[in-house]
């Protein structure tokens, strides 16, 4: 992706910044000129990113955080209040996947991907929303996935996770279509990162972070709601949407093994 010189964000937030999608779009934005306040439990990978982005025009802040901890939370929001203030641009990307099948079924690995993809996002925009409506003013993307459109084999926690994510991006979308401020739902197809590196099974139209960032970052300057991609891949999913459950089930059962 161009230089843009004239990006409407002079500083962004971006959780889940050690690795991934969130690594790939913290080298993005720092190429771009904005100051990166990059967020991740593993201090040694944003000391890493950090390092990797010093001759980039703009600046990566190593900001250690785990989003299931408001209290941590709290305190980085105070940090903005008493400083700059909170940047224009926040993107809730951090997650985790734990794919397992029925036969493997555990309340306590759902607990675990619910109170980090959904609990620890609830858990940012909190505070987020508080200061962008206070302020009437902000930017704010939350990372869920095309896995959220209809249920897939080994994803029922992450599956329902982002599922729950985008139907609350959705409600509250509605809920701010009188304020300025901007709330996007991005998801993605698979791509190649850590996380994906658990499916099993073979993965269409897979990306690499670089190429999801790049789709993330032209989605956000558009300010449309939903950023989804890649393209056919997702026309694909969304005409699934809408097959009746026995076609459903037999397509993808045939289609998908693991």
């Amino acid at each position: 992706m161009s230089m843009n010189k004239n990006l409407p964000w002079r500083s962004v937030w971006i959780t889940g910044a050690g690795r991934g999608i969130g690594e790939a779009l913290a080298i993005l934005c720092a190429q771009q000129g904005l100051t990166v306040y990059a967020s991740s439990r593993t201090v040694s990978e944003l000391e890493r990113l950090k390092n990797s982005c010093q001759s980039y025009p703009g600046t990566i802040v190593p900001t250690p955080l785990d989003i299931t901890d408001p209290r941590q939370i709290e305190e980085v929001m105070q940090s903005w209040d008493k400083g700059a203030g909170l940047p224009e641009l926040v993107i809730l990307n951090a997650g985790t996947h734990d794919p397992f099948p029925a036969q493997a079924f555990s309340a306590q690995r759902c607990q675990r991907v619910f109170d980090i993809n959904l609990q620890g996002t609830i858990n940012c925009l909190d505070p987020v929303l508080k200061r962008m409506l206070q302020s009437n003013s902000g930017q704010v993307a939350v990372m869920a996935s095309v896995a959220g459109y209809r249920g897939l084999p080994t994803a029922a926690a992450y599956g329902a996770s982002k599922a729950a994510l985008i139907h609350l991006c959705e409600a509250l979308r509605l809920d701010l279509k009188d304020s300025k401020v901007t709330l996007q739902v991005i998801n993605p197809g698979f791509v190649r990162t850590p996380l994906t590196d658990k499916n099993d099974f073979k993965m269409p139209a897979l990306q690499e972070p670089e190429a999801a960032a790049g789709s993330i970052l032209k989605g956000l300057l558009s300010k449309r709601f939903e950023i989804a991609f890649p393209g056919r891949f997702v026309y694909f999913l969304k005409l699934l949407r809408i097959l009746p459950y026995s076609w459903y089930f037999r397509l993808i059962g045939k289609t998908v093994k693991t």
